[in-house]
């Protein structure tokens, strides 16, 4: 599986950014797709998943109370890309934003579980 994330730039604070994730290779139906953040100094944490077959998103419990209500993630099977929409944007939320493919139809929130990364796309929320 490939992964090839785009959409991050600067946006000021309360603004909103769409980013995609685009999947090739075999068997995709059988992935789930999260997408992760890492900030400067911290710890790569995830902020949402999505089955690529018949299950829909997961906004688990564990993942960050800040991104809730804030950020959507969706999915476009016809084209096998997935999205993550975020609104009302922090300074807080800039990051680098990888999404991550795993062979499994449950969505873990540990890195470590993913094989397949896509390169990362740049977010930075400043005025």
């Amino acid at each position: 599986v490939q992964l090839q994330a785009s959409g991050g730039g600067l946006v000021q604070p309360g603004g909103s950014l769409r980013l995609s994730c685009a999947a090739s290779g075999s068997n995709l139906r059988y992935y789930v797709i999260s997408w992760f953040r890492q900030a400067p100094g911290k710890e790569r944490e995830a902020v949402a998943c999505v089955s690529l077959g018949d299950g829909g998103a997961y906004y688990p419990e564990s993942y960050p109370d800040s991104v809730k209500g804030r950020f959507t993630i969706s999915k476009n099977n016809a084209k096998n890309v997935v999205y993550l929409q975020m609104n009302s944007l922090r300074p807080e939320d800039t990051a680098v934003y990888y999404c991550a493919a795993d062979y499994s139809d449950s969505c873990s929130t540990r890195p470590l579980v993913y094989d397949h990364w896509g390169q990362g796309t740049l977010v930075t929320v400043s005025s």
